[in-house]
């Protein structure tokens, strides 16, 4: 059976649920999205010997929401570290879906003592994507949102407005021919409700493109560069209308995964691959993860 845990970082407290024993794998979901994300994954990991986490993201509840507005990659990334340290392990399988990807590229690369292997799904090499994405025409126009949300004001009005009707429509256009259960957009929107979530889920993109972020001189471009030593394993849906499916596979390089990268494209699914195809999703989980343990 699955229970909810509280993890902390710093004055910061996050919900989380686990389920199973064994070797630590921890899950972090992406936008628009929450903590109950790898519904199919976590009683599976479970079954096969895993103690599976999924935790909300820093912002995600009135709890997680830092007072100095952080929502810098480095920064989560220390959260995720902390989360580890509190199970009471020296190292674990990080996964992460979409926003939940960047914070696994960026933790795998500042502290990979800390991870048996990472699996990423739906979002590229996040430093690779900032220096090159909006050069491609393609990536460009389907990553239009990212510059939507920097109008502030407007862009929260949008997304909250009619009850998030904007929230509905980004997982249709993201996941085309996807019917999603009606009780996995319930708990989204539920979530996007709380005091502050939809703020602080729109600051990651605000933080992202923020100048000190944008690859503007040749150092920043250098620094977003950097290699992930920890084995990978780099998913995408074909479908993907989010993340062009092609451009996912040429932003995840070999030469930036030293201890090893497979990307593998999931057939008939798009941004939400994990929720659309878990079947083989967790299959693809489960060699990857047992042979990394």
């Amino acid at each position: 059976m699955a229970g909810r845990i509280t993890l902390t970082h710093g004055d910061l407290r996050f919900t989380a649920i686990e389920q199973g024993e064994g070797p630590l794998v921890l899950c972090l979901h992406g936008f628009p999205d929450c903590y109950h994300s790898f519904r199919h994954q976590l009683p599976f990991l479970a079954e096969h010997g895993y103690r599976a986490v999924s935790v909300s993201l820093r912002g995600y509840e009135p709890s997680s929401q830092p007072a100095d507005g952080d929502y810098s990659l480095e920064s989560i990334a220390h959260d995720v570290i902390s989360f580890i340290d509190q199970l009471g392990e020296d190292k674990a399988h990080l996964i992460g879906h979409d926003w939940g990807a960047a914070i696994t590229y960026t933790a795998g690369a500042i502290a990979p003592d800390r991870f048996q292997s990472l699996t990423t799904m739906a979002v590229p090499h996040s430093g690779r994507f900032v220096n090159e994405a909006f050069f491609k025409p393609k990536q460009a126009l389907l990553s239009w949102y990212m510059l939507f949300f920097q109008l502030r004001g407007i862009a929260d009005f949008t997304v909250e407005r009619n009850d998030f009707a904007f929230i509905r429509w980004l997982w249709r256009v993201w996941s085309p021919g996807w019917q999603p259960e009606a009780s996995a957009l319930a708990e989204v929107i539920d979530t996007l409700r709380q005091r502050g979530v939809q703020q602080g889920a729109l600051a990651y993109y605000r933080e992202a493109l923020s100048p000190k972020q944008l690859p503007l001189t040749p150092a920043r471009r250098a620094a977003n560069a950097y290699q992930v030593p920890v084995p990978t394993l780099a998913l995408t849906g074909r479908d993907d209308g989010c993340i062009d499916c092609d451009i996912f596979q040429a932003l995840c390089r070999e030469e930036d995964f030293p201890n090893g990268l497979e990307t593998r494209v999931v057939e008939n699914a798009g941004h939400f691959l994990h929720q659309e195809q878990p079947d083989i999703v967790n299959t693809l989980l489960m060699d990857w993860l047992n042979r990394h343990s």
